[in-house]
């Protein structure tokens, strides 16, 4: 649980960033000037919003209403004087999804250090037996296959650097190739040195895309491969894997990135951003120790 000091601090850090996002949009929006505004400002701000969010997936609650309703409302009141009910809390949930995603993107994600690691995590939405009766994320989720088996629902593909910050993440459906993220532009834009990753992400022609943009793409070998060399350095980065495989835990043993009683996809996607968003601020993060020596040495490849 945060204390009052790190949860002033963060909301300092929203707010001023839900003001920029609020002049920005009003600059750029177009808007009807005969078209009257009929709604009026809500008690409770954006920034608010993201806080409370941000809030619930570091407490070890495991469901929203009883933590707003337990603990917000009853102990978080001097912070929050001008709370809302708890269903219009969730309908203002929807508002903040957008400045949540770029407050993160923006703000939070950790910077490159040469060293990356990538992997993916499947997010299930219900139990296999309920597939054909799950209406919520009919036409949107779908059926994939990870390491533990079928699953319905979506992946969460992150990279990470050895300091366990987040670099990038991308959602995708439960169906879709481990490798296709990587081949989009923007979720590899800030990188550069080495990507672990582990045996699905072995392509020749992703290999030689990424190595062009200034990556090299590190994993482990399969039995076929016959003539291919590593390095002891590389070799000893695939074994340190685990350190992504940490942050998918934690994502979800922590922060309640996965769970089955979601009602609507955006509400989804907010949780999903909230819990982002609260391993960004976690104290303690999975690192492991490099060393980087330079030897002056001439490496060809």
């Amino acid at each position: 649980m945060f204390t009052e000091d790190k949860v002033t601090e963060i909301f300092c850090m929203a707010d001023d960033f839900c003001r920029f996002f609020d002049e920005m949009m009003e600059k750029y929006t177009l808007r009807d000037p005969k078209k009257r505004k009929y709604h009026r400002d809500g008690t409770l701000s954006k920034a608010e919003v993201m806080v409370i969010i941000i809030l619930f997936h570091n407490s070890g609650y495991r469901c929203l209403k009883h933590f707003y309703l337990e603990y917000v409302s009853k102990h978080l009141r001097h912070l929050f004087p001008e709370l809302v009910s708890y269903n219009r809390f969730v309908e203002l949930e929807k508002e903040v999804a957008i400045p949540l995603a770029l407050f993160i993107k923006k703000v939070l994600l950790g910077k490159c250090t040469g060293i990356s690691f990538v992997d993916s995590t499947p997010l299930r939405v219900c139990k296999n037996q309920r597939i054909h009766i799950h209406k919520t994320f009919k036409g949107i989720a779908q059926r994939g296959k990870c390491s533990m088996g079928w699953f319905f629902g979506f992946k969460l593909h992150l990279i990470c650097n050895e300091k366990g910050e987040l670099l990038s993440f991308m959602i995708t459906p439960g169906d879709i190739d481990d490798r296709k993220p990587l081949e989009h532009e923007a979720f590899v834009e800030f990188l550069y040195g080495k990507l672990v990753g582990d045996k699905g992400y072995i392509g020749k022609e992703l290999f030689q895309r990424l190595f062009v943009d200034g990556i090299q793409l590190i994993t482990k070998l399969k039995s076929n491969m016959k003539g291919a060399l590593m390095t002891m350095s590389d070799r000893l980065l695939t074994r340190k894997r685990a350190i992504i495989e940490t942050v998918n835990d934690e994502l979800k043993n922590i922060a309640q990135v996965e769970h089955s009683r979601h009602r609507s996809f955006d509400n989804f996607m907010v949780n999903l951003l909230g819990a982002l968003a609260a391993y960004c601020f976690f104290p303690k993060k999975p690192c492991i120790a490099c060393e980087r020596a330079s030897d002056n040495q001439l490496t060809l490849f």
